[in-house]
């Protein structure tokens, strides 16, 4: 067995461990055969499949990543093998540094070789059999090297054999969360929960990175669901221990879209309360305006501030003092799932929360960038105009992720730090977009009205202003099917299938459960906006 410290030596002659949270490699061998497959999204996303060998973990990325489909044939670049703190790592790696950006546990568990009682020779040959039993993989493995690339490091397939565990189709970007966590990359980028010290020892490397407090809510029960299925046309329903009146249950608020169906206000109280817990973290504690659709979104609908008078005691209100005569006084906070409950049957589909939170309402907590398109202005178009957003906040080292509306354009929402004023991130996002706008001229109008704009999308950053609001994630748009505003990742921008108007409330959770919430490790955040 060759010493583990001699086998590391290339790993370390990349590193940098002043600068990155990477393990350095201190552990003494094991006789463990545990493997990790770890999602790393640094120049380009690849899988990194690491097998424990003599004390060491023999690794290969991947860039397509490892399937159980038995017909894929996946690169896999062998290369240097990694310490064994390594195993569980998930964090960020800085940028500038090898191998630099996020890494999540996308799978783990044990190994075994197979065909071979000596996997370290069987490397060395150049073909290696193996079972993995794992929370996504499983099933019997096999490695094989073809020649070296370009780079000059060595070329292998990774294959599935056509085992009881193989299945035709399998994708593993359709399950990209972490196993360790549940997280996303995404996620973990914006909110790292620990980061390595190199000056520690590996058992106590591991430091947990405060994060903001951001409040959770537990979903509704499948008893309190069964409840609302069970129920006719109106009724009380208990939910979390509070009493909502329903009514007109059965009314068609949206019509259907393509092969689909209506959209009833019973389907649309259920998905606020399903979705409540994803929802709720860009509601709680700020104001919120209503756009609502009594008589369905085929009619006319309107803005609705104040709260009525027959809504329940127990709606939270926030009274605004500085309310001129005739403008609206009391606002409603929309901080449980029952009040997403009482939301959706009182018909309002669009929510709209201040950009500010009732600590101070003056005191913005997003800036926001709305892409929105004119009449001329295709999808490929905002999506270019996404695309060159997304180069320049990276470019100027700033967090934000974007989100479909659920109706033709993307919106950006990027997370401040306290003690900025509405003027200043109007002006810092306004900098912003007249450089995106410079890039693309012929794509973008910076005319106030939309008769003069020739069709063209305006890139708009009038919403930096107290009461003035884009809606929420996760909430419904008034069209067919009940289309969503979902966030996504920067990444998505480049998928083809993706539409606007992609999800419905119909579709949308099983996505939030598949690929978690990329915008919710930024709530909270506070970043400084650096000088332009």
């Amino acid at each position: 067995m060759s010493d583990p410290s001699s086998r590391l030596e290339a790993y370390r002659a990349k590193r940098d461990f002043s600068l990155t949270a990477e393990p350095a490699g201190s552990e003494a061998p094991t006789s463990s055969r545990r493997f990790v497959v770890q999602r790393h999204r640094a120049r380009r996303l690849h899988y990194d499949l690491r097998l424990e060998m003599d004390g060491v973990l023999v690794s290969w990325a991947v860039p397509k990543g490892p399937t159980l489909d038995p017909r894929a044939r996946q690169l896999a670049v062998h290369v240097e093998d990694h310490p064994v703190e390594y195993f569980d790592f998930e964090g960020v790696i800085p940028k500038g540094q090898y191998g630099g950006g996020d890494v999540v546990v996308w799978d783990w568990g044990t190994w075994a070789p197979a065909r071979t009682d000596d996997p370290r020779r069987a490397v060395e040959r150049g073909e290696l059999h193996f079972d993995l039993h794992g929370q996504k993989l499983a099933g019997r493995f096999v490695l094989v090297r073809r020649d070296e690339g370009g780079s000059g490091k060595e070329q292998w397939l990774l294959l599935h054999k056509d085992d009881d565990h193989a299945r035709p189709g399998w994708d593993p970007e359709e399950h990209p969360a972490s196993v360790k966590t549940g997280r996303t990359n995404e996620e973990v980028a914006a909110e790292p929960e620990a980061m390595w010290r190199n000056d520690l020892p590996a058992a106590e490397a591991a430091v947990v990175v405060a994060r903001p407090h951001v409040p959770s809510w537990d979903p509704p029960t499948e008893d309190e669901l069964d409840a609302l299925e069970a129920m006719g046309t109106a009724g009380s329903w208990s939910i979390q221990g509070h009493e909502v009146r329903l009514t007109n249950l059965d009314k068609v608020l949206f019509p259907a879209r393509e092969a689909g169906r209506p959209v009833t206000k019973r389907d649309l109280i259920r998905y606020h309360a399903v979705i409540a817990p994803r929802m709720l973290p860009y509601l709680a504690d700020r104001p919120v305006n209503l756009h609502r659709y009594p008589d369905g979104v085929d009619r006319p609908g309107f803005w609705h501030k104040e709260v009525p008078g027959h809504a329940p005691e127990w709606l939270q209100r926030w009274r605004n003092d500085e309310a001129d005569p005739g403008e609206t006084e009391c606002y409603a906070v929309v901080d449980r799932v029952a009040a997403l409950v009482w939301m959706a049957n009182f018909a309002a589909i669009e929510l709209h929360p201040w950009t500010s939170a009732l600590a101070d309402v003056h005191q913005p907590t997003w800036a926001l960038i709305d892409i929105d398109p004119g009449p001329r202005t295709s999808f490929d178009d905002v999506l270019v105009l996404a695309r060159l957003y997304r180069t320049a906040l990276e470019h100027l080292g700033v967090a934000a992720m974007p989100k479909v509306t659920g109706q033709r354009g993307v919106q950006i929402w990027v997370p401040i730090a306290g003690g900025y004023r509405f003027d200043e991130t109007r002006t810092w996002v306004e900098k912003v977009s007249r450089a995106v706008g410079r890039t693309a001229p012929d794509l973008v109008s910076w005319q106030w009205h939309k008769d003069q704009r020739e069709g063209l999308a305006r890139l708009d950053y009038t919403q930096n202003a107290i009461n003035k609001t884009l809606v929420a994630p996760f909430s419904a748009r008034p069209a067919p099917g009940a289309p969503v505003s979902v966030p996504i990742t920067w990444d998505e921008l480049d998928d083809p299938d993706l539409r606007p108007d992609r999800w419905t409330v119909h579709s949308v959770v099983e996505r939030v459960q598949a690929c978690g919430d990329p915008l919710v490790g930024l709530v909270g955040r506070q970043q400084r906006l650096p000088e332009l």
